[in-house]
């Protein structure tokens, strides 16, 4: 996401949506009753009253609505924000709906900024570019390849094949082999070329064998591959290999496997009782106590106007904010923990813990450590 221009005077904020996370930051940065400004088409009402209204010009305009509805729709990337227009040079007061993809530039007056808005905000201009990071997760006859860019994990194919085994005669097992490792070569060079690391997993020694074979035929992808283990393969070796952290080096700048490992270390910071607190009451605790780090909220807090303090309070207390899709495996783990989790900077335990049973849903909470 680029900032192309900001208007202190008229809180006008300009951006440049330059990658497919962009479109979901943008749906969560902007807020029913503001204006939104894009460049669309609609149909000339100058047009001659006898032409049908199906077959009217449509023109291109810039045009501002005040947006009732914003959605984003991942499969089909773009962002629709429809309401009233405001500003155009015809049809005001009429509805209409802005249709926004990667490249496309949107004006937003926003009166005030939440700490949620400037921590979607600050990701996405940090983060401008996206890498794109290449996995395969692999093994004889179930692997899977995936796109790691940003905030979004996409599938590109799932390869599954029977493999003969020692019993079949006549050399079927090899010859099933044989073919599978051309499949999977050919699929990871046609992907590899977009992405700035391939990586590649999974049980056994396949993924040992397709990196030889990748960095002989092709040399330039030798500085590229990397080679990690993981006890399972297809998008189940995956999420394996993103929680686990081991591979931290090579995501770097990819939000989607941080989001992963940062709820995987609320998790774990659950398991030891003190390093953790989730819930509403036991994190607003945890801030006031200056003992959060890390305060993960799922993305449909962001606009909650109760939750909306706590977040501003967490920000002036310096810890970071992170926000967490709700549409995978780390947003539903956080959404079963109430949509707030906040990772801590030293032992700490609630008042309420001490005194009697949390309203937390978390787990018991064990008491503070002390030196012997």
């Amino acid at each position: 996401m680029r900032l192309v221009h900001h208007d202190r005077i008229t809180d006008l904020w300009k951006l440049r949506l330059e990658t497919p996370s962009d479109l979901w930051r943008i749906t969560r940065f902007i807020h029913p009753g503001e204006l939104v400004g894009a460049s669309t088409t609609r149909r000339d009402p100058e047009a001659p009253a006898d032409v049908a209204s199906a077959e009217k010009t449509r023109r291109r305009v810039w045009l501002v609505v005040r947006a009732e509805q914003v959605e984003f729709h991942g499969f089909t990337k773009h962002v629709r924000i429809s309401g009233p227009i405001v500003e155009g040079p015809f049809d005001i007061g009429r509805h209409h709906t802005l249709d926004l993809v990667e490249g496309d530039e949107v004006s937003v007056v926003k009166p005030s900024v939440s700490a949620g808005d400037r921590t979607i905000l600050d990701e996405g201009i940090e983060g401008r570019g996206d890498a794109t990071i290449l996995i395969a997760a692999v093994d004889w006859g179930d692997s899977a390849l995936l796109r790691v860019r940003g905030r979004a994990i996409l599938p590109v194919v799932d390869l599954r094949r029977t493999i003969a085994g020692k019993q079949f005669g006549g050399g079927q097992g090899e010859k099933d082999r044989a073919q599978y490792v051309a499949e999977l070569l050919e699929l990871i060079r046609r992907e590899a070329p977009g992405a700035t690391a391939v990586i590649l997993a999974g049980p056994g020694f396949l993924k040992e064998e397709l990196a030889k074979r990748l960095a002989e035929a092709d040399p330039s992808l030798r500085a590229r591959l990397k080679i990690f283990a993981t006890s399972e393969s297809g998008r189940v070796g995956v999420d394996e290999l993103l929680r686990s952290g081991r591979a931290a080096e090579a995501l770097a700048g990819t939000v989607a496997a941080e989001e992963l490992g940062l709820v995987e270390e609320l998790v774990r910071g659950l398991g030891s009782g003190t390093r953790a607190a989730v819930g509403r009451e036991e994190v607003e605790e945890a801030v006031r106590f200056g003992a959060v780090g890390t305060l993960l909220v799922s993305e449909s807090l962001l606009a909650d106007p109760t939750a909306i303090p706590l977040l501003e309070e967490a920000r002036q207390a310096h810890a970071r904010l992170f926000v967490v899709r709700e549409d995978g495996e780390a947003g539903r783990r956080l959404k079963s923990v109430g949509g707030l989790g906040a990772i801590l900077r030293f032992d700490w335990t609630s008042a309420r813990a001490k005194d009697g049973p949390t309203r937390s849903p978390g787990p018991p909470r064990a008491g503070p450590r002390t030196d012997s």
